[in-house]
C-alpha cells in the first residue's frame, strides 16, 4: 500500500525511510497524528523529538532542508514506536494496558529516564532507560540486532552484579557479556526497587530467547517476578482500534488474531 498523500519521506540507499514534520509543524510522518499532537503539548515529551540521530555522520543523506536528522525521524526508531503507543490519548488510562504492565492507571510516561546504577567506588552509571511508567522501567526494541555486548571488565564494575545475577551463567559472546543493555536495566530496576519490561517484536525469537536466558540468571525470585518480556503484538490487543490499525499498517505489528495487512508508511488518525 502506498504512503498516504501529504506524507513526506526520504528513502536512503539502505532502504530506511526518514520522515519529515509537516511545514507548519503540527504533524510528522513517523507518528500517528493523535500521538504527535499530544507530544507537542508536553515540553518534556517534545524535547525527545530533538535527539540527534546517532548515524548522522555515517550512512544518512544530508537533510534536504539543511538541518540534522533526528532519531525519531527514522522508521526504524523503537523510541518512535514507544511514543506512538504511550503518548496516544487515553492509552495509559486503559485497564487492559495498565493491568498487563502492572502499573497504576493514569501513570504518565517519562521518556529517556536517567537511572542511577551503582558502580564500584561509590560511582554511578547514569544510563538512559527508554521509558519509565510509574514504577516500571521499559526497554523497547524494534529493528535492533541485539541487546549489545560489552567488555567483561566494564560489566564487572557494577557494584551489585554478583548479588543480583549468577555471573557465571550470564550469556557471553567472544569473551564479552551479551545482553548488556538488559543486564544494566535489571540492575537499574534493582537499585530503584522498580519493575522492568523489555518490549520486542514476536518475529524476533532470538531476542526473546536471550532475554529469557538473562532473566533466568537473576538470583532473587522476587526480582525475577519484576522482570518481564512483552511483545508488541500482545500489547496491540489492548490498544484502541485506530492505534491498532496504525501499528498493523505502518509496522506490520498485528495483534494476535488480527488479519495481517500490507506494510504502509502513511499516517492513520
Amino acid at each position: 500500500m502506498a504512503a498516504s498523500a501529504g506524507v513526506r519521506r526520504l528513502e536512503t540507499l539502505g532502504g530506511v525511510s526518514l520522515f519529515f514534520a509537516s511545514p507548519e509543524g503540527k504533524d510528522h510522518g513517523n507518528f500517528i497524528p493523535a500521538s504527535y499532537r499530544a507530544i507537542l503539548k508536553r515540553p518534556d515529551w517534545a524535547a525527545r523529538l530533538g535527539k540527534i540521530h546517532t548515524a548522522k555522520r555515517r550512512g544518512l543523506p544530508p537533510h534536504p532542508e539543511g538541518g540534522a536528522w533526528r532519531e525519531l525521524d527514522s522508521c526504524m526508531s523503537s523510541d518512535a514506536l514507544l511514543m506512538n503507543i504511550f503518548c496516544y490519548p487515553g492509552v495509559c488510562g486503559r485497564a487492559a494496558v495498565t493491568g498487563m504492565l502492572g502499573v497504576a492507571p493514569g501513570s504518565v510516561p517519562e521518556f529517556g529516564f536517567k537511572a542511577r546504577v551503582p558502580l564500584a567506588r561509590n560511582l554511578f552509571d547514569r544510563t538512559e532507560i527508554d521509558m519509565r511508567l510509574g514504577d516500571l522501567l521499559v526497554e523497547a526494541k524494534l529493528t535492533e540486532s541485539d541487546f549489545q555486548t560489552q567488555r567483561a571488565d566494564l560489566v564487572l564494575r557494577y557494584r551489585d552484579l554478583a548479588s543480583v545475577f549468577d555471573v557465571e551463567g550470564l550469556p557471553r559472546l567472544d569473551g564479552k557479556f551479551a545482553a548488556y543493555q538488559l543486564i544494566r536495566n535489571v540492575l537499574a530496576a534493582h537499585a530503584a526497587g522498580a519493575a522492568f519490561c523489555v518490549m520486542v517484536d514476536e518475529r524476533r525469537p532470538d531476542l526473546i530467547e536471550m532475554a529469557g536466558e538473562l532473566f533466568a540468571c537473576a538470583r532473587d525470585t522476587e526480582l525475577k517476578t519484576r522482570c518481564k518480556l512483552l511483545t508488541w503484538q500482545e500489547l496491540a490487543l489492548t490498544l484502541p482500534p485506530a492505534l491498532r490499525k496504525y501499528l498493523s499498517l505502518k509496522y506490520g505489528i498485528h495483534g494476535r488474531g488480527l488479519k495481517p495487512t500490507l506494510r504502509h508508511s502513511g499516517p492513520v488518525e
